[in-house]
């Protein structure tokens, strides 16, 4: 039989049917008969990504931020084409992926986290790094696929000032402790603000926290994507209840002419 080339999971088939496993393990870890009991959905994707248990500290950080970015609300475009998606008649499927397809580029979606975690990756804690890299952005991977980033990443170009439940967000990220790039962009976020000219985004806190886990820029942009589904699937469900007609985009905007 052909097998799967994997170190994240193994199986072991039941004596009775090949075709099913008798045993399930992540990582090594019993997953049905100890992680099921012990341990968290937090703690369990942790795992899936880094292949090892999160520390108590990466726990909190991972579920603290995880609610900071469940539901990016009605502004965010990948919430609202979830919505359109919803109140114009689609499957649920199609709302989710609809979500999934506008956040995943280069303006607040989850390619700006990967842009923004590769520079972490390249500047560590050095803010002249920071400012050369900023000034002079590296050549970005994936061009043939992806189009070139207009502004610098983590930052939002279409803003005037750094909002408030950003700032709560990296405020309480930071203070649960054992966080150094967390630390050191909250004492250097008004440098990096002004070189950049624009405020500190979502995205930007987003990517840090990444940074702090261990992620490498490829799983934060995974990662980013999965954690801002549930308010895109919670807003699609209540505007397909509410209809078209009750959505401000399409009520006054669709006239319907019967035959």
């Amino acid at each position: 039989m052909e097998t799967i080339t994997t170190e994240i999971w193994d199986e072991d088939a039941h004596s009775d049917c090949p075709f099913v496993a008798d045993q399930s393990r992540c990582c090594g870890f019993d997953i049905y008969g100890d992680l099921l009991k012990r341990a968290s959905y937090i703690e369990y994707l942790y795992l899936l990504l880094m292949r090892e248990p999160p520390s108590v500290t990466q726990a909190l950080l991972l579920e603290s931020l995880s609610i900071a970015l469940a539901n990016p609300g009605p502004r965010d475009h990948s919430v609202r084409a979830a919505m359109n998606a919803a109140v114009g008649g689609s499957t649920r499927a199609s709302a989710l992926i609809a979500a999934l397809s506008v956040g995943a580029g280069n303006l607040g979606g989850a390619r700006e986290v990967f842009c923004a975690v590769d520079y972490w990756h390249r500047c560590e804690l050095d803010l002249q790094a920071w400012k050369q890299l900023l000034d002079d952005p590296p050549a970005q991977q994936g061009a043939d696929i992806w189009l070139p980033m207009e502004h610098a990443p983590g930052f939002d170009p279409n803003g005037s000032v750094c909002p408030r439940p950003v700032l709560q967000t990296l405020e309480c990220l930071e203070e649960l402790g054992g966080t150094p790039a967390l630390q050191w962009l909250r004492t250097n976020r008004t440098h990096l603000e002004s070189v950049t000219q624009c405020p500190l985004a979502f995205s930007g806190v987003a990517a840090v926290t990444f940074y702090d886990l261990g992620l490498a820029p490829e799983q934060a942009e995974m990662l980013y994507l999965l954690m801002r589904l549930p308010g895109a699937a919670a807003h699609a469900l209540e505007q397909e209840k509410l209809g078209w007609k009750n959505y401000p985009f399409f009520a006054q905007g669709v006239t319907v002419i019967t035959d």
